[in-house]
């Protein structure tokens, strides 16, 4: 990371005095390129995808001065030069909850402006305004559950060595689900807790070891899309299927949740955005 741009610069961790006043600046983006390389990713990136937040804690003044909520959903295409730490957008929307703003479109309009400028490229927003909190719907990740396997595990740091295929079985299309998947904050080591979803097509992935695998994010520490890109990353080194797909549902913290997903292939349909019991 850049000198002005480390994680620890940010308001993560820190006392931080709620600010009442619309201010953009407080928005903190970070370069995904650092931890990128650390990976091995570089050039044209080997995949495409999107972080996609939920914001539930969104309101802001009409122009009488009577407080407005919604739900703001962000979609941020994964080439996008960086992303921004999660206080910091909390701190932004709360920015907004004594100012005034023309209503739903003027909103997001300035929403668009300013998180596109903080991470970089393009974020498309829909904003779910209260009258329309009904028709959300839930839904968990439908796949053949990892979690169901008895295994014994005493290490919690990610090994991709764990990571095999049977190359003697014939490639097969799988789509396999856990809820252990556990990280931990990179600045604070607060912990993070997701279900994710991996979709390929190739040799059989050993699901032991998969497990295993995912369980050793336990003790690791870093942010939800970093994660993601790593098990995406590992898996593409380590069993080479022709078609991967990863995905990862985050519980909410400080009212916003994040939601990376990672592809190699065309989708017939974005993933669907539906809030899992956990979230």
């Amino acid at each position: 990371m850049s000198d002005t741009q480390h994680p620890s610069d940010s308001p993560l961790g820190k006392p931080t005095p709620y600010s009442d006043s619309y201010d953009p600046s407080l928005l903190f983006p970070m370069p995904r390129a650092d931890k990128r390389d650390e990976l091995g990713i570089s050039g044209t990136l080997p995949f495409f995808g999107m972080d996609v937040w939920n914001a539930y804690e969104v309101s802001w003044l009409n122009m009488r001065g009577k407080p407005q909520v919604a739900i703001a959903t962000l979609l941020v295409p994964a080439d996008s030069p960086n992303i921004v730490e999660s206080k910091s957008m909390k701190l932004y929307f709360n920015s907004l909850n004594q100012s005034k703003v023309a209503g739903p479109d003027a909103l997001l309009e300035l929403l668009r402006a300013d998180l596109s400028a903080a991470f970089g490229a393009s974020v498309s927003i829909k904003l779910t305004l209260a009258e329309d909190f009904g028709k959300l719907q839930m839904g968990e990740l439908d796949g053949l559950l990892l979690d169901r396997l008895d295994v014994d595990i005493d290490d919690y740091a990610p090994d991709p060595a764990l990571l095999k295929v049977n190359p003697d079985e014939a490639p097969m299309e799988e789509t396999l689900v856990s809820h252990l998947l556990k990280s931990n904050c990179l600045v604070t080591n607060q912990p993070d807790w997701a279900s994710v979803q991996i979709r390929y097509v190739g040799n059989p992935i050993n699901q032991e070891g998969l497990l295993k695998y995912l369980v050793g994010f336990r003790a690791h520490q870093e942010f939800h899309e970093q994660c993601v890109e790593r098990i995406f990353m590992d898996l593409l080194r380590q069993c080479q299927p022709t078609k991967l797909f990863v995905s990862a549902r985050y519980t909410r913290r400080g009212g916003i949740d994040i939601n990376p997903w990672r592809s190699n292939f065309s989708l017939s349909s974005m993933p669907a955005n539906k809030r899992n019991a956990r979230q």
